[in-house]
């Protein structure tokens, strides 16, 4: 009898166990996947949702953005809704499986709560009660399983999506550095005591001010950014972001516009004290404006900075006969962008004191010489021995009236030789554009030949044969002018000299890529010598 009725008792929990699995299998499971689907789906606006955390908040570091969705609280997101949906699934197991239904068939009490009366129904309810709780743990448990699988494919997706959005990232960030590395694209700081590259400038958010000093494709988004105060920023040029405000990330200077998206050429004018390189720079600015009206090129001012620069020095040697010494420490650049056809330069102009050039030492404090793609040097001749001693008393009465430099030309060449190239390790590739000054006081000494159009013959007659040969065995290439820059600013300037003090830049620029070429035309050294040689008009 005792073997009957066990078996009986088995059969009975066996029966009850099988249904409460299914019915709790299906039920625990359909609300697990709802909770789930709840857990990920949108909520009421203005509420907090108190259903998904955000873990560590939605900021990466200092960088006042947010962090992309999909780079972490993406799967976040799909975690904490994962495991809220477990914990739905035995919450329900141990509140309505165990705590409510397993119990009251335990203690006997029918489903309105009242006690059972008929001791054959106890008797029933106490025999199903222990299958009802194995089945409804056996349910709750492959509920359990089933979900996780769900959920693993889901984590499956997520990743895919994840490596797509940071495959898309990098690319986007890949395309952008070819194309810059293509375009010969370096950014330098322009500023004094900086002169550092500037791999990626800091963008200043127009909403709140606030800088970023990583908008760029990457964790906080692949096209654009979410800055903390709301407001969305491209993450590349394509995107807009050459329209924000560029920062350099080392002195927090204000960089032009055109940096990030315009090749630079760097050009330092490089001369002794009263050589006459302010003015010359200043002609060389007139110049290309007396090109921009001849021709197709574009000459624009790359900041507000530079155009009152222009202003204040054109307005000063309108006023007087001599532009003020270059004074101060290292120079600020100045910076020009010159367009033509489709292709455009950023071209930054250096106009360092004469005194920098006196000593090795100061010499190497010019960092700006570490970026130099080609050299204007400002050959004052009326400042080298050699040439004085061959000037009569009434020439060397005038050349001292041009207030020649101290430092002459061969001098100024044999301290910058070396430290250029120790400066640049590149020497041998780069341009030299040497330009004699002061051509209109030249024009008027007896003492001398005549500069006719092969300068660089005519600085060896004078006596600088060395500074020629050496300029064509150090440098990739040289070409030589001579200009009266008193001819080509202030007032009544010369169309024709203007043009003819741009043409150093010019040619700096041709070897850049900048089809400027054919403005300069070509080069009287590669031909025969021109047997008309005239003075300058100044009339």
């Amino acid at each position: 009898m005792n073997v009957i009725a066990q078996y009986v008792l088995g059969f009975v929990a066996l029966v009850a166990a099988a249904v409460c699995f299914g019915k709790a299998l299906w039920q625990l499971l359909s609300l697990g996947v709802r909770a789930v689907c709840s857990a990920l789906g949108p909520r009421q606006e203005g509420l907090p949702d108190t259903r998904i955390p955000v873990v560590g908040g939605g900021k990466g570091g200092d960088e006042p953005a947010e962090l992309a969705y999909w780079w972490r609280q993406m799967w976040v997101d799909a975690a904490t809704a994962g495991g809220f949906g477990i914990r739905v699934i035995w919450l329900r197991f141990t509140g309505q499986w165990t705590q409510h239904t397993t119990a009251r068939l335990f203690r006997g009490i029918r489903s309105n709560g009242l006690p059972e009366r008929n001791s054959f129904v106890q008797l029933g309810m106490w025999l199903v009660a222990p299958g009802t709780f194995l089945g409804a743990l056996v349910g709750a448990t492959l509920a359990t399983v089933f979900l996780a699988l769900a959920l693993t494919v889901l984590a499956l997706l997520l990743g895919l999506v994840w490596l797509g959005a940071a495959g898309t990232a990098l690319v986007l960030r890949g395309v952008e550095r070819g194309w810059a590395t293509v375009l010969g694209i370096r950014v330098k700081c322009p500023y004094p005591g900086c002169y550092r590259p500037v791999p990626l400038a800091v963008h200043r958010c127009p909403g709140c001010r606030e800088p970023h000093a990583r908008l760029r494709p990457g964790r906080y988004g692949a096209l654009r950014h979410m800055c903390s105060c709301g407001q969305r920023l491209g993450a590349s040029r394509l995107a807009g972001r050459g329209r924000l405000t560029a920062l350099c990330p080392h002195c927090d200077q204000v960089l032009p516009d055109a940096v990030g998206t315009t090749r630079v050429v760097h050009a330092p004018l490089v001369g002794g004290t009263s050589s006459g390189k302010t003015m010359l720079m200043a002609a060389m600015v007139e110049g290309l404006h007396a090109w921009s009206r001849r021709s197709g090129l574009r000459v624009e001012y790359a900041s507000t900075d530079d155009r009152q620069t222009a202003s204040s020095l054109n307005q000063e040697l309108t006023q007087g006969t001599w532009a003020h010494a270059t004074t101060g420490g290292q120079p600020r650049a100045f910076m020009l962008t010159v367009t033509l056809g489709r292709r455009r330069r950023l071209l930054y102009l250096y106009d360092p004191m004469g005194e920098s050039l006196e000593d090795a030492e100061r010499v190497r404090a010019q960092h700006y010489l570490a970026h130099t793609d080609g050299v204007v040097l400002v050959a004052d001749v009326l400042a080298e021995p050699t040439v004085r001693a061959k000037l009569s008393a009434t020439d060397a009465d005038r050349a001292t009236a041009a207030r020649p430099s101290p430092q002459g030309p061969w001098e100024t060449y044999q301290r910058l030789a070396g430290e250029l190239s120790a400066l640049t390790g590149r020497r041998g590739r780069m341009s030299v554009a040497t330009v004699v000054t002061k051509r209109d006081v030249l024009d008027q000494l007896d003492s001398l030949p005549v500069a006719g159009a092969r300068i660089d013959t005519w600085l060896t007659e004078i006596g600088l044969g060395g500074l020629v040969r050496a300029l064509g065995h150090d440098f990739r290439s040289d070409r030589y002018w001579a200009v009266s820059a008193h001819a080509a600013t202030g007032a009544g300037a010369l169309d024709s000299e203007q043009r003819r003090a741009a043409e150093p830049v010019l040619w700096l620029l041709a070897a850049s890529g900048l089809r400027t070429g054919r403005l300069v035309g070509p080069d009287p050294a590669a031909g025969p010598k021109d047997p008309k040689e005239k003075k300058l008009e100044t009339a």
